[in-house]
């Protein structure tokens, strides 16, 4: 006679560190704490960078040369951006933060990828691009695309899931991710840029981010959201000749593009008070809710 085994399946349970356990439960405060530590990060590797390879970076005119792009601008954005991933790969994040949102959009949220493409465009045309050699142009354009991964995989990626963890619903999801964002802008002012000017970039910065928030949950990706924040930067610095400011003499088409701002603004104050939703996390597990 034969008796048949039975064998119950075994499962792992995975245990979380006490470096996992913090970060996972979330809250504003650690959004705040994420970003604050990249800040100095990048700020330090800004500094190093100047000393090794300073004599490479103008600092009265940041495009006048590839070299002079890729140490003044990108390469501290590297690092960042590599400080990101082994940050988010430490907390087993990575297929969180670059899959699938877990909450959809509506249709009315494509207005924001429209406004971000539309205004690259006429950036693009109207600049005047006999003003940069070519390896200075392609240099700018990979910088964006760093700009645009670092910025959005920490402010759109951790910050929003750190805020979704402690279970804020999607509109302070949205603005608090997005006042980080800006106020990771007045940073400005340590490199000598006037408060002014420093304060009109943290105002046009939040309405943006609410602009990549939006992006973000129509798309179901924050890919989109890098692509677009990618296509941004750079057209604005090789059409204004500068970083947040204006260095050259600028075409009609890029005096329009910058009337998006205040497309941004109106579409920002709609979405304050239209987002809704709400996901909640526990443990990195997703619970769904009401979608806005």
């Amino acid at each position: 006679m034969s008796v048949d085994t039975l064998v119950q399946p075994s499962f792992a349970i995975e245990v979380e560190s006490p470096w996992q356990r913090f970060w996972n439960r979330g809250g504003w405060w650690k959004a705040v704490l994420a970003a604050a530590v990249y800040l100095g990060l990048y700020l330090g590797a800004g500094k190093v960078t100047d000393l090794l390879f300073g004599s490479y970076i103008d600092r009265s005119d940041p495009l006048s040369s590839a070299a002079g792009v890729f140490f003044g601008v990108a390469f501290p954005i590297l690092i960042g951006s590599v400080l990101l991933l082994v940050f988010a790969a430490s907390l087993k994040w990575l297929p969180e933060l670059f899959g699938r949102q877990p909450i959809k959009g509506r249709g009315w949220m494509w207005i924001a990828p429209v406004v971000v493409v539309t205004a690259a465009v006429m950036r693009f045309l109207g600049t005047d691009f006999d003003h940069f050699t070519l390896g200075t142009t392609l240099t700018v354009f990979a910088t964006g695309l760093l700009i645009g991964f670092a910025e959005e995989v920490l402010t759109r990626g951790i910050a929003v899931d750190l805020l979704r963890r402690a279970g804020y619903g999607e509109r302070s999801v949205m603005v608090l991710s997005s006042l980080v964002f800006a106020l990771l802008h007045t940073s400005n002012l340590l490199g000598g840029q006037a408060a002014a000017t420093v304060l009109t970039t943290v105002g046009f910065t939040f309405f943006f981010g609410i602009a990549m928030y939006l992006v973000m949950r129509v798309t179901g990706s924050i890919v989109w959201a890098i692509l677009l924040h990618a296509i941004t930067d750079p057209t604005t610095m090789l059409a204004t000749g500068g970083i947040d400011a204006t260095t050259v003499q600028v075409s009609p088409l890029v005096h329009l593009a910058g009337t998006s701002i205040y497309v941004y603004a109106v579409l920002g104050l709609v979405a304050i008070c239209a987002v809704g939703g709400r996901v909640g996390q526990s443990r990195g597990a997703a619970r769904r809710s009401a979608v806005a």
